[in-house]
C-alpha cells in the first residue's frame, strides 16, 4: 500500500495491491516524462524527497497519467506525521478525523497521533482532479483498429425492460460503427419474441429462462465469436459514436479494456475523475469494451456473485491483477437510468450495502466475499467500518456528507441490529470461500 493510513480511508480500492509481476500502478517520479512532471507539483513539504516523489506518484495515477514508466520501488518507513499530511492533502475533513478515531481506538500512541494530528492541521485539502493530464493527440487521431473494422459483439442481458430496451436498441440502431452485432440475453417473463422484429439491427436473440445475470453474459461471450465483446446495461442511454469512440481508446492506448463512463441519474454525484482519461479503477459491465484475449487468460465471471452484486468489480480487479490496462474512457459515456424495476433490482438488490429487508445481511454477502478474497479480513473490516453507517440512509443521499455523518449516528442507535446484519453478511461469505469461486475458462 502507497500510504498505510489509505487502509482507513480506501481499503479496498484496486490500486492498493500489488499486481502478478509484483509491480504497483504507481509510477516512478524520476522516470516520468519531463512534460508529465511538469504538470504535477511536488510537494516538499514532507519530511523527506522520497515521500515527496512518492506522492507525485499517487498524483499522477490520479491525475490520468498512463504510460510504461517503471513503477516506484519504495522501501522507506513513512513518518505518521507525513501520514496524516497525505490524507489530509487528498480527502475530505470528516476522513482526516474519521483516521485520528482509528488510530486511538486501535491503541496506537495516542500522545503520538495527537501531535502528528495536530502538526498537520494547516495542510489545505487540494483538488488532485482539477488539472488533469490532457492527451492532446487524442482529437486528431486516426488509428488502424477503426480502419480494420474489427467485429463487436454487444451483449445485453435484459429481465422485464422492455420498455427501456426499446431505446437502447434504437441508440444501437443510430452508431457510426456498424460492423456489430447485438446479443440480448432475454429472461423476461413472459418472453416477448415479436419485439425484436422492429429493430434494423444483426440481432441474437437467446432466451434463458434462469433468471441469472453472469450466466447470461458468460453465454453470450461464448457464443460470440467477435474479437471485442462491449458490455452494456438494458436501461442506458448513449450517443451515436458510443462503440467507435470505445474501440479508438483501445487503439490510442493500446490497452484492452475501455470502461466508459456512467452518469447516473440518481445517487452519488458524478465523480471529478470522469472527465479525462485515466488508468481505470473499477471495471462496469455496463459500459465496457473488452478484448476477446482478457476472457481467454482469467476466465469468464463469477457466479459466486450470481443474484448478488460486486461480479463486475470482481473481474475488474482480476483482470487489473494480471496486468491488463483499463482505461476509464470519458468519451464513451452512458446514461444510466437506473430503473426501479426489472433486472437485478427485481432479484432482490438495489445496491451492495443497503439490503430490502431489516434482518437481511448488510452487505450483501458477495461484496464481503469479493473483499475478502483479494484485501483478506484485516481490510475487509475497515471496509465495512467506514461504508456500512453510511448505507442506513437512502441511496438518493450517497455522497452527502452530511447525511453521511448521519448514518453513523443512525449505526450506534440502531448498533445491535447493525451487527447482525453485517455478521450474517460474513457468515455467508464465508460459505461462499469455502466452496471457491465458480469461474470457467474460455
Amino acid at each position: 500500500m502507497l500510504f498505510k493510513f489509505l487502509k482507513y480511508v480506501s481499503p479496498t480500492n484496486y490500486f492498493n495491491l500489488k499486481r502478478n509481476n509484483n509491480t504497483i500502478v504507481f509510477p516512478d517520479w524520476d522516470a516520468l516524462p519531463k512534460n508529465i512532471q511538469a504538470q504535477i507539483k511536488l510537494n516538499k513539504a514532507y519530511s523527506n524527497i522520497e515521500i515527496s516523489k512518492l506522492d507525485a506518484g499517487y498524483q499522477a495515477v490520479q491525475k490520468g497519467y498512463i504510460g510504461t514508466t517503471k513503477t516506484i520501488n519504495f522501501k522507506v518507513q513513512i513518518p505518521i506525521e507525513d501520514e496524516y499530511r497525505f490524507i489530509r492533502t487528498y480527502f475530505n475533513k470528516l476522513w482526516v478525523y474519521y483516521t485520528l478515531l482509528w488510530r486511538l481506538i486501535t491503541l496506537h500512541n495516542p500522545f503520538k497521533e495527537l501531535q502528528a494530528f495536530l502538526k498537520t492541521k494547516n495542510v489545505r485539502q487540494v483538488n488532485v482532479f482539477k488539472e488533469y493530464i490532457s492527451y492532446f493527440e487524442w482529437n486528431n487521431f486516426k488509428g488502424e483498429l477503426l480502419k480494420q473494422q474489427p467485429k463487436v459483439s454487444v451483449i445485453i442481458p435484459t429481465l422485464n425492460r422492455y420498455a427501456y430496451l426499446k431505446d437502447v436498441l434504437y441508440d444501437l440502431e443510430k452508431q457510426d460503427y456498424t460492423n456489430f452485432e447485438v446479443i440480448v440475453v432475454d429472461q423476461s417473463e413472459p418472453f416477448n419474441e415479436s419485439f425484436y422484429k422492429q429493430f434494423k439491427l444483426s440481432l441474437n436473440i437467446i432466451h434463458q429462462k434462469e433468471k441469472a445475470l453472469w450466466l447470461a453474459r458468460n453465454t453470450a461471450i461464448k457464443i460470440s465469436n467477435a474479437e471485442f465483446l462491449l458490455l452494456f446495461d438494458d436501461d442506458s442511454r448513449v450517443a451515436p459514436d458510443w462503440i467507435a469512440n470505445h474501440l479508438k481508446c483501445i487503439d490510442f492506448f493500446n490497452a484492452e479494456i475501455s470502461s466508459g463512463t456512467s452518469i447516473s441519474v440518481v445517487g452519488a454525484k458524478v465523480p471529478e475523475s470522469y472527465r479525462y482519461f485515466k488508468v481505470s479503477e473499477q471495471l462496469d459491465t455496463g459500459n465496457v469494451l473488452i478484448k476477446r484475449q482478457v476472457f481467454k487468460t482469467i476466465g469468464l465471471f463469477d457466479r459466486q456473485f450470481e443474484k448478488q452484486r460486486m461480479g463486475d468489480g470482481e473481474f475488474g480487479l482480476r483482470a487489473f491483477l494480471a496486468g491488463f490496462l483499463n482505461i476509464s474512457n470519458p468519451t464513451a459515456e452512458r446514461l444510466h437510468l437506473k430503473v426501479a424495476t426489472g433486472g437485478l433490482r427485481q432479484m432482490g438488490s438495489w445496491d451492495g450495502f443497503r439490503p430490502k429487508r431489516w434482518f437481511a445481511p448488510r452487505p450483501i454477502p458477495s461484496v464481503v466475499y469479493l473483499f475478502r478474497t483479494y484485501f483478506g479480513n484485516t481490510l475487509t473490516r475497515y471496509a465495512l467500518l467506514k461504508a456500512v453507517p453510511p448505507s442506513l440512509i437512502s441511496y438518493k443521499y450517497k455522497g452527502n456528507v452530511k447525511m453521511m455523518l448521519l448514518g453513523y449516528m443512525l449505526s450506534v442507535l440502531l448498533f445491535p441490529l447493525v451487527l447482525f446484519q453485517v455478521l450474517k453478511s460474513w457468515k455467508l461469505a464465508t460459505i461462499k470461500l469455502k466452496r471457491g469461486a465458480k469461474i470457467e475458462i474460455l
